[in-house]
């Protein structure tokens, strides 16, 4: 948790947070995804306020845990390389335009519905039907971080489209912008293909288009075409390196080192090179035969790091 940058680190905690909160509420009778969840806009429970509430609700583990996996899997690095305000307003607005692209989808179903039952409705006899019928529509609720979520799907593969990750089951790594291409489609076919499967896949859309509009708009009035690129690969730089270097001081430590400071370590390998350096070139002049017992032990200990 200590690496994770903060405002990430601060979603991961307040999406906990609020939905252990779920159950404890629940005990006592209040349902807080009644009250903080997205109601349909023409139910009679629907508040403004709830287009940023519904972020932080939940239908269950499950939905929880995927959304939070990849908000800390995608997460860190967008807000790496964006920083913090940028990642939160981005977050936030992705969010927010996913529960008006849920929004126009349920007031579109239920335009539907009403015209199925009543063959000279129109548009202009939503109101009055909403009104109506405004309880019964209080159960169109929506919950949920997916659409931020999806958003910042799409904001990795923008800034890192030929970056290689695994997806499960495949055996192979593929370039981030087929792999966000690959949700999209999926995502699209399930939203026209599919109903009453009680996932929002047009809010999971709607958090990508608005997404890719704030990245297209920032790369052409930001002053960056890159929009963050180059940041980007040197994050994934830095990560690489870390990565090296920690590897080769945990390689020292299984051959019995002590634990070291970076300036020790640095100079116990510039002597050791400069200790094999010394130890070829008597090879070189006179021979491997010419090389002491202990300075064959110390090439074959060099050798193994």
């Amino acid at each position: 948790m200590r690496n994770i940058p903060v405002i990430t680190k601060n979603l991961l905690i307040i999406n906990v947070l609020m939905f252990a909160a779920t159950f404890v509420f629940g005990r006592v009778g209040v349902d807080l995804k009644d009250i903080l969840g997205l109601h349909f806009l023409l139910a009679s429970d629907f508040h403004l306020y709830q287009l940023f509430t519904y972020l932080f609700m939940h239908a269950g583990l499950e939905h929880i845990f995927f959304n939070m996996f990849a908000l800390w899997m995608f997460g860190c690095v967008v807000e790496n390389v964006w920083g913090p305000k940028r990642f939160l307003f981005y977050y936030l607005a992705c969010g927010v335009g996913a529960g008006l692209i849920q929004e126009l989808t349920q007031l579109g179903s239920f335009y539907i519905m009403m015209s199925d039952q009543v063959p000279s409705f129109g548009v202009a006899d939503l109101i009055e039907a909403g009104r109506v019928n405004s309880v019964a529509l209080n159960s169109w609720t929506t919950v949920g971080a997916s659409g931020s979520v999806y958003g910042i799907l799409l904001a990795f593969g923008m800034i890192f489209p030929e970056e290689r990750i695994f997806i499960f089951p495949l055996p192979i790594p593929i370039k981030a912008k087929w792999f966000v291409m690959f949700y999209a489609a999926i995502e699209l076919f399930f939203a026209l293909g599919t109903k009453g499967d009680n996932v929002a896949h047009f809010a999971h859309l709607g958090g990508m288009l608005f997404g890719y509009i704030m990245i297209r708009y920032w790369r052409g009035n930001g002053g960056n075409g890159n929009f963050g690129r180059n940041r980007g690969h040197q994050f994934f730089d830095r990560m690489r390196n870390s990565w090296e270097k920690h590897s080769h001081r945990k390689a020292d430590d299984m051959y019995g080192n002590r634990r070291e400071s970076d300036h020790e370590y640095n100079a116990r390998k510039r002597k050791e090179q400069e200790e094999t350096d010394r130890i070829l070139d008597k090879i070189r002049r006179s021979g491997y035969d010419s090389l002491t017992k202990e300075e064959k032990q110390k090439l074959f200990e060099n050798g193994r790091k």
